[in-house]
């Protein structure tokens, strides 16, 4: 779908959703770790508007089996595509990249490799494996697809036992089919209650600002606490690209201290609420 003739419409973006820019030595600085381990991070290709202080915090999102992705959600800007064969190599690469960068707390997604029959599970695992081999004392938070379904694919992740294991909802039911296109709620609520049953701590996140109500947002909030996950990020959708769905409205810092307030009250362990939160961000409280 092409949403340019969205293009005139744009909403005009509030005061609070200025972004503070990162150190520009300290980004190079790391950037070039990255460059020089030949890894991607969500951080960038995700543009998330909290890089700076997440990279300064000691903690960084890889994102393995590359930067092409069999599915095209129509919130993100990961490139669509047929991708490369998996490098089993990666692994060990971002062992380096996590030494290098001296990192306290290294949080793992993937794009999705609907086009593997194990979804790249096995590349997850030794990704883990390769982290924890530095005997660095790291925790390490894995945000994971939701692998068609196929719970031994996921489980080969939890065998590792990764301190969290996120997976996102993205919005509410509703919206899911238009925001996520091939993704199911009721599957990923599925893959949260595996992983919340595994005994490792599960999270997952949605976005405002598509569409939803606040009445939607709750009764997501309380279909998340049903499968017991326990820690709850919402943040505002910000439209990446002219491709992207477009903003529907923007959140106020003061509506979001309520979904903050009410998430804590139904029972959620911690909840991550505001305008620039993203699944990783404070990542490392959350342990």
């Amino acid at each position: 779908m092409d949403f340019k003739g969205n293009e005139e419409k744009r909403l005009r973006k509030p005061d609070w959703l200025k972004i503070k820019l990162p150190d520009a030595y300290e980004y190079a600085h790391l950037k070039s770790r990255l460059s020089k381990n030949k890894l991607h991070t969500i951080c960038e290709s995700g543009m998330c508007p909290n890089i700076g202080e997440c990279w300064k915090a000691g903690t960084a999102t890889f994102m393995i089996l590359g930067n092409i992705c069999t599915r095209s959600c129509k919130f993100c800007n990961v490139e669509t595509g047929k991708p490369l064969l998996p490098d089993f190599e990666e692994p060990q690469r971002i062992a380096n990249a996590v030494k290098e960068m001296n990192l306290r707390h290294c949080v793992i997604t993937s794009v999705d490799r609907d086009d593997l029959p194990d979804g790249g599970a096995e590349i997850w695992a030794q990704t883990i494996k390769a982290i924890r081999a530095l005997k660095m004392n790291i925790t390490i938070e894995c945000l994971v697809p939701d692998f068609n379904g196929h719970f031994d694919n996921l489980q080969l992740i939890i065998n590792e036992k990764p301190e969290i294991i996120s997976h996102n909802l993205e919005t509410v039911r509703r919206l899911t089919k238009e925001v996520r296109v091939f993704a199911k709620y009721e599957l990923s609520l599925d893959v949260i209650r595996h992983i919340a049953l595994s005994g490792i701590i599960a999270k997952s996140g949605i976005m405002t600002g598509l569409g939803e109500t606040k009445n939607e947002i709750f009764e997501t909030m309380d279909d998340l606490l049903k499968v017991d996950c326990q820690i709850f990020t919402i943040g505002q959708y910000l439209q990446p690209g002219i491709n992207n769905l477009p903003v529907k409205r923007y959140v106020s810092p003061e509506e979001f201290n309520e979904y903050k307030i009410t998430g804590l009250n139904m029972g959620f362990k911690m909840v991550e609420s505001g305008p620039l939160v993203r699944s990783s961000y404070h990542a490392e409280l959350h342990i």
